[in-house]
């Protein structure tokens, strides 16, 4: 049985529902982007693979952890899946697929240029990518988990210096969405009144993670016991795609190779 962390947000938990649906939306937004053969770099737990699976002509989701892998296969027998630490994407070729999906995983890669480098390096020419990441703008406190955040610019400068087009978009909320992530910041701002060292900041990230998933845990229950329908309601429908990453949650970028007779002129 899986384990759900909050920084893994569960489809079965209540209290994740806000952030279940908000994930859930970047895959709905991307079915119609997507086409051909289709990799997922950082599949998971596999939220999205129905979604996108009746787009394309084939599926290959890599993720790093084993035993999700062997539970997706069983699950998904259409579709193929491959452990693999990344970046370097090692047993993929160059020119492969004619889509690459990566939802909440840059943020997590060291080596970032490295990781777009590969996603372009695999994909068809003329292919497409598309990529989500939270919007640094709105995080509400330090996520020991991810080794960085970024503004709608940072992101747009790094993937224009390797893709030869970049749309920049965002997944935002209507008033419902907006609502939520309010009471969510102001009860954030009530537990890090204590943190008066502003040791967020200041500790390595190992040491923060273990308080932070108690304390977050904790928080998404809170907010479940407080705003009851506001939690259980909201659905993919209530996010939107927003045609501003600076409106967005989350960023939410489509990054284009260019086909080899432009790339030739």
């Amino acid at each position: 049985m899986a384990t759900y962390t909050t920084e893994i947000a569960s489809d079965k938990l209540i209290s994740d529902n806000p952030i279940h649906q908000r994930l859930l939306k970047a895959y709905i937004a991307a079915k119609p982007m997507v086409s051909g053969d289709l990799l997922e770099v950082g599949c998971g737990e596999g939220r999205g693979v129905e979604v996108l699976l009746d787009q394309v002509d084939s599926y290959l989701g890599i993720d790093k952890i084993q035993e999700v892998i062997d539970k997706l296969k069983n699950k998904f027998p259409e579709a193929v899946f491959q452990q693999a630490v990344i970046p370097p994407f090692s047993d993929l070729k160059d020119n492969s697929y004619d889509t690459v999906v990566s939802f909440q995983v840059i943020e997590h890669i060291q080596n970032d240029r490295l990781f777009l480098e590969e996603i372009y390096r695999v994909l068809k020419p003329g292919g497409k990518a598309i990529i989500s990441t939270p919007n640094i703008k709105h995080t509400l406190s330090r996520n020991p988990w991810h080794i960085r955040e970024y503004t709608p610019k940072q992101l747009e400068d790094l993937c224009k210096g390797i893709f030869e087009k970049v749309e920049p978009l965002g997944i935002g909320g209507n008033d419902k969405i907006w609502a939520y992530h309010e009471a969510n910041r102001k009860s954030v701002q009530k537990i890090m009144r204590f943190d008066v060292l502003n040791l967020q900041y200041r500790l390595p990230a190992f040491v923060l993670r273990w308080p932070y998933e108690i304390l977050n845990r904790m928080n998404r229950n809170k907010l479940h016991q407080q705003q009851g329908n506001s939690v259980t309601d909201i659905t993919h429908v209530d996010y939107t795609l927003e045609p501003s990453p600076e409106k967005g949650l989350d960023l939410f970028y489509v990054l284009h190779k260019a086909s080899r007779a432009s790339r030739d002129l």
